[in-house]
């Protein structure tokens, strides 16, 4: 009889990287949009809120100017570089824009904070919070066939931001009289935001990973 030790089995190979999700990150889409806030909102915001965004209204709309700017140099450069070296503007005018709307549609009693710092995570703490993962390389033919690839999106959230106007509309005087937002409501309206900002992260070339239709 042999007494020689049996030979220690070989090592389980590594799990095989993911072949789906998006963009190689675990599945999970490199544009996150949340809102980490309760319901309860004063009963007075709805009718003031709407008056008290103008000047951040007029911030964001010169924003989204200065965005579509660097969209069309980011088209050039990608094209040729395969870089974008604007992602952390464009990411703190989405963020930006996102704070803005959690106000208007009177989500929060917080004024969002005139705040410009371009860095990927949040600068300052707040409850909207909208983050995009650094893309790294990207491919350069993209760029030019983005416009046609979200058209399906563009046509479901016309549908979908019709319905959360009236939510919106509803929500006025559920806040109005009870000091909540219904929470199924509220979470339609986060999800039609994040679902719209995905895709014009998708469209001004802050990744190249097409945005899932989803609310979520």
């Amino acid at each position: 009889m042999s007494d020689a030790t049996p030979a220690t089995p070989p090592p389980a190979p590594p799990p095989a990287p993911s072949s789906g999700g998006f963009g190689g990150n675990g599945g999970v889409y490199p544009v996150t949009v949340e809102f980490n806030r309760d319901v309860r909102v004063a009963n007075w915001r709805p009718l003031v809120n709407w008056i008290l965004v103008i000047p951040q209204l007029i911030v964001v709309w010169a924003l989204l100017i200065v965005s579509r700017v660097l969209q069309l140099i980011s088209f050039f450069t990608i094209l040729f570089t395969k870089k974008n070296p604007f992602i952390d503007v464009q990411t703190m005018i989405l963020r930006y824009w996102w704070r803005v709307t959690t106000f208007h549609t009177f989500m929060r009693n917080e004024y969002p904070p005139f705040d410009f710092a371009t860095t990927r995570g949040t600068s300052v703490a707040d409850d909207a919070v909208l983050t995009i993962d650094d893309p790294g390389e990207m491919n350069r033919w993209l760029v030019l066939v983005k416009w046609l690839l979200v058209i399906p999106h563009l046509i479901v959230l016309v549908f979908l931001f019709i319905g959360a106007a009236v939510v919106v509309l509803i929500s006025f005087f559920a806040v109005l009289f009870t000091g909540k937002w219904p929470e199924g409501m509220r979470n339609y309206v986060i999800g039609v935001n994040r679902w719209g900002l995905r895709v014009f992260a998708y469209f001004i070339f802050l990744t190249d990973a097409y945005p899932p239709f989803s609310l979520q």
